[in-house]
């Protein structure tokens, strides 16, 4: 998945349920197109297939609840996000936290399944732990912040610049993006010059007035180009 990127985590929002999930996608695709940004989408799962049906841009599943199948009532398995078109998967959000030993059966299992997997961590120890995974990505997000329009890339700084110190110490592979309170461009603007890759949002777009003038101004600020 190319950077920088921009992932937009649908999570229950009713301004994000069905037909609304489309569109949202589908703006996403057009911004990505004219920008040349990278943009990922997670919808709900129950607008999974039906959103990686209708665009072209990465769609991941919010979470997975395992990393086998079987008889797991109600659980969300790999096997059924991949079965969904998703291209790759949240892991260990803020708000669907998971122990360390299912967080690396699921970006083992992701991996074998060809799926992406973006682990998310709360502090830069657990940044440093969640990329020892070897993830593709690594999300570091300080719950305190999520949904309060304060981001951390401005708020709490040192808290990038240390997980990716971290993560570069262990020599590893997975590149960092950052999330909590991102809701501006000029968030998004701060959190490349911290070091990250790429944002991680959810109410900054999905509940804005104008979902697709936000995304453009987002895609703008991180000075990619075609």
């Amino acid at each position: 998945m190319k950077t920088p990127v921009i992932v937009i985590n649908f999570k229950a929002y009713s301004e994000s349920l069905g037909m609304h999930a489309i569109r949202l996608a589908r703006m996403a695709e057009d911004i990505s197109k004219e920008t040349g940004v990278n943009f990922c989408v997670a919808p709900q799962w129950v607008d999974l297939r039906s959103v990686a049906s209708q665009v072209q841009i990465p769609v991941f599943a919010q979470a997975v609840d395992s990393a086998v199948s079987g008889s797991f009532t109600g659980s969300n398995t790999i096997e059924a996000a991949k079965d969904a078109l998703a291209d790759g998967m949240l892991v260990n959000h803020s708000e669907r936290r998971i122990t360390l030993s299912l967080m690396s059966e699921i970006v083992s299992a992701a991996k074998t399944s060809g799926l992406v997997s973006i682990v998310c961590a709360d502090t830069p120890k657990a940044t440093a732990a969640a990329c020892a995974l070897n993830p593709d990505f690594v999300a570091i997000e300080p719950p305190e912040l999520i949904g309060t329009g304060i981001p951390v890339s401005k708020a709490k700084p040192e808290v990038v610049t240390k997980a990716i110190e971290k993560v570069k110490s262990l020599n590893s592979l997975s590149k960092v993006i950052c999330g909590a309170g991102i809701s501006t461009e000029e968030d998004v603007a701060a959190a490349l010059r911290l070091g990250t890759v790429g944002v991680l949002l959810a109410s900054g777009v999905v509940r804005a007035k104008d979902p697709q003038s936000v995304m453009l101004r987002m895609a703008i600020a991180t000075g990619a180009k075609e």
